[in-house]
């Protein structure tokens, strides 16, 4: 934390400045300030404020009145070792933050805030923050967090947001809220945002992943232990990065956390090999990036027997038959895009 960052302050004999960098990626040295709103999901941003340092952020925290009746400041400073802005003063805290620090995090983005940043006003810390920082030329990033009806009704203000240049992360639909994503996934989206940038805007990816079940018969299958993490989480960082991304997906069990899903384009759940080639022949064309992550089944069951196997029949002996070579006819039908494919040995 040496060199430009003297000049915040930053607390290193607080204990909070024990968990910087503990997990390892590339937001190490960036300076993000966090934008806290009077939303109700702002609890959250005290568990998000620790995720980006422990990746090794530097973490300011300016909220606005509102946010600072719900959620103490003091918490926010237990936090993060520094103390939150909650009033513009004679220091003039939104510029000299808006010049030191790499982007600009305003999470969670209540509506109230989203309009006014969109409408260039500047009567908060957290709106006067965001108009200096793009101003700055800074990444500002907006979480919305609020009431399905009031998403709905954002939606125009979304695109003009977009248009004037800000990253908006589109909310968890549930029930009747538009709910603040899981931190884990506003930090990737940060970091990948941040260190990578939109640089596969307008591409279109395609990714497989998980594996594929081949029936012995209604009940039993041949299959593998891939999960498909690895796969999703290529889809996702290809959307985070600006692509129009389609997984095309067996059976996954990914450890990504709830609502990953919603930042693709499309996605399509398969059971065979058969399944997934038909599924990836019809989407293939016009494809610029495809990576095939899934772990099709080599062999299948010649023919899938039409009742369950009784145990008592003892011994079973299965013909198996080679599943089609997928990613040989995908190539095909796109010469022109990149395919990138993997294998498991051992």
């Amino acid at each position: 934390m040496e060199g430009r960052w003297e000049p915040m302050l930053w607390g290193r004999l607080h204990p909070s400045s024990g968990i910087v960098g503990e997990k390892r990626g590339d937001l190490e040295d960036r300076c993000i300030v966090l934008g806290v709103t009077g939303s109700a999901a702002i609890y959250r941003s005290l568990d998000l404020a620790r995720l980006l340092m422990r990746y090794g952020a530097v973490v300011r925290v300016v909220m606005t009145p509102a946010a600072a009746e719900l959620v103490s400041p003091a918490l926010f400073e237990w936090a993060t070792g520094m103390p939150a802005v909650t009033k513009m003063t004679g220091a003039i805290e939104h510029v000299s933050l808006a010049r030191l620090c790499d982007a600009v995090l305003v999470a969670p983005a209540s509506l109230d805030t989203m309009a006014e940043i969109a409408g260039y006003r500047a009567s908060t810390p957290v709106s006067a923050l965001a108009q200096e920082a793009a101003g700055l030329g800074k990444p500002v990033l907006l979480v919305p967090a609020m009431h399905l009806g009031m998403w709905r009704r954002a939606s125009r203000l979304v695109g003009e947001l977009e248009q004037q240049g800000f990253y908006v992360m589109r909310p968890v639909l549930e029930g009747e809220q538009a709910k603040y994503p899981p931190v884990e996934l506003v930090a990737w989206w940060t970091e990948a945002l941040l260190a990578r940038g939109r640089d596969l805007e307008g591409l279109r990816v395609l990714v497989t992943a998980g594996p594929t079940r081949e029936h012995i018969d209604p009940v039993r299958v041949i299959t593998n232990p891939s999960t498909g993490k690895m796969g999703a989480s290529l889809a996702l960082e290809a959307a985070w990065r600006g692509a129009r991304v389609t997984l095309v997906h067996g059976p996954l069990c990914t450890g990504l956390p709830q609502g990953w899903q919603g930042y693709l384009d499309e996605t399509v759940g398969i059971e065979t090999a058969e399944e997934m080639r038909r599924a990836l022949l019809e989407r293939i064309k016009g494809t610029d990036v495809a990576f095939y992550a899934a772990a099709v089944a080599d062999y299948r069951p010649s023919g899938a027997l039409p009742g369950k196997v009784p145990t008592e029949a003892g011994s079973l002996v299965l013909e198996l038959e080679p599943t089609p070579k997928i990613v040989g006819e995908a190539v095909k039908a796109a010469p022109r895009a990149v395919h990138v494919g993997f294998a498991a040995e051992t």
